[in-house]
């Protein structure tokens, strides 16, 4: 993704590459490494509620949570009845890597638990 960026600066889906940087790093529990790269997505990008959404996690793990609970109540805006209203609902969208349970259990401890943090409910 690095590379990608290098070599073009502006494309048009840079926020996806920020993005994904920032989730591998959250998952890693980089916590302040995967703020760096959320914010830029959200620079690059600032209506993609999944962005938004994991730098609300991200936040939250860092026990910010008034930064976490008003990136979480952007990322509801955003995708309106969609996905991020509850644990429940974003598990059960369709997310690549979900199915492969080491990938869950990464979830699970960082994103998922950042997201509860933040105010998310489970239902």
């Amino acid at each position: 993704m690095e590379q990608a960026i290098r070599l073009s600066p502006r494309d048009p889906v840079i926020a996806s590459f920020y993005n994904m940087i920032g989730t591998a790093y959250l998952v890693h529990s980089h916590t302040d490494e995967a703020i760096v790269w959320f914010e830029k997505a959200r620079k690059a990008s600032p209506s993609v509620p999944i962005i938004r959404s994991r730098l609300a996690a991200a936040y939250a793990l860092r026990g910010e949570t008034e930064r976490a609970a008003s990136e979480l109540a952007e990322a509801r805006r955003l995708s309106g009845e969609g996905p991020f209203s509850s644990i429940a609902r974003l598990k059960a969208y369709p997310n690549v890597g979900l199915g492969v349970p080491k990938i869950r259990a990464l979830y699970e401890s960082t994103y998922f638990a950042g997201l509860r943090k933040a105010g998310m409910p489970e239902e």
